[in-house]
């Protein structure tokens, strides 16, 4: 070390000043080694570990919670942190290794990155019973550019898809109200105070209690596909196997689309 550590009087011998600083050292070191010891043998137990994910919002509220209770009960020392974002979001996390699994819809191909397709689903018009449309139970294409939408963040995935598809039959949506949450379209919604354009099975329980009412886009239907995201190089551990197996499980019994 460079200086006198110990000090020897008679038989006995004595730490200096310098020793004592490196001694009080030391022991810090020793006791942060042991901990990472205990830690690492922890992470090799059975059910221990975590799961990093990155999940849209709507992914968030409606499909996560029903895997995420059946995940714990196989892996209930297991570590979960979720970042929520859209897919662009989501992808960018998982390339700078923040992420282990994005759950989100499918855009274009990445060679490096592996898309497990969970379900497919279809994007309607979802109207308040009130609205001119519901009485017609059709919206005539005429009329599609005078009503105001009610959308999801303008810089989704979906956003991008609604746009590209109204515009292949010329049509453009000028009124439009842009929110980053599902609850508040549908009530917005249902106050009639604007057509929304969303899945079926994310306004399930309203369509049921006739509070909307959804209609067709058109002849051609505007379809997704929801899937897991992980790097085409990395093994999967059981963690996230398990995890990707329960989100289809969870998808089959809530009847979607495939």
């Amino acid at each position: 070390m460079g200086c006198l550590l110990l000090d020897r009087l008679g038989k006995r011998v004595f730490l200096t000043e310098a020793g004592e600083m490196l001694l009080e050292r030391a022991q810090n070191v020793l006791q942060e080694m042991a901990v990472a010891r205990s830690e690492l043998r922890r992470l090799g137990t059975w059910g221990h570990g975590r799961l990093r994910l990155g999940a849209s919002s709507t992914a968030c509220q409606y499909l996560l919670p029903a895997v995420l209770r059946e995940f714990k009960e196989c892996f209930p020392q297991c570590s979960i942190t979720i970042a929520p974002g859209d897919t662009a979001a989501g992808l960018e996390l998982l390339q700078q290794n923040r992420v282990d699994l994005v759950l989100a819809l499918e855009p274009a191909n990445d060679p490096r990155i592996t898309f497990r397709r969970l379900f497919s689903d279809e994007l309607v018009f979802v109207v308040s019973p009130l609205h001119p449309w519901a009485k017609k139970s059709s919206a005539p294409p005429g009329d599609i550019p005078r009503q105001t939408y009610i959308l999801y963040n303008r810089h989704s995935y979906t956003f991008a898809l609604i746009e590209r598809y109204f515009a292949r039959q010329s049509l453009a949506l000028r009124s439009l109200i842009e929110l980053g949450s599902m609850e508040a379209i549908k009530e917005l919604v249902k106050l009639a105070l604007g057509v929304g354009i969303l899945a079926p099975w994310v306004v399930a329980t309203e369509l049921e209690e006739h509070s909307l009412v959804s209609l067709p886009l058109g002849r051609r239907k505007l379809k997704r596909n929801w899937g897991i995201f992980h790097w085409k190089s990395r093994r999967l551990d059981l963690q996230q196997e398990t995890f990707i197996g329960l989100c289809q499980s969870v998808v089959d019994n809530l009847r979607l689309m495939r």
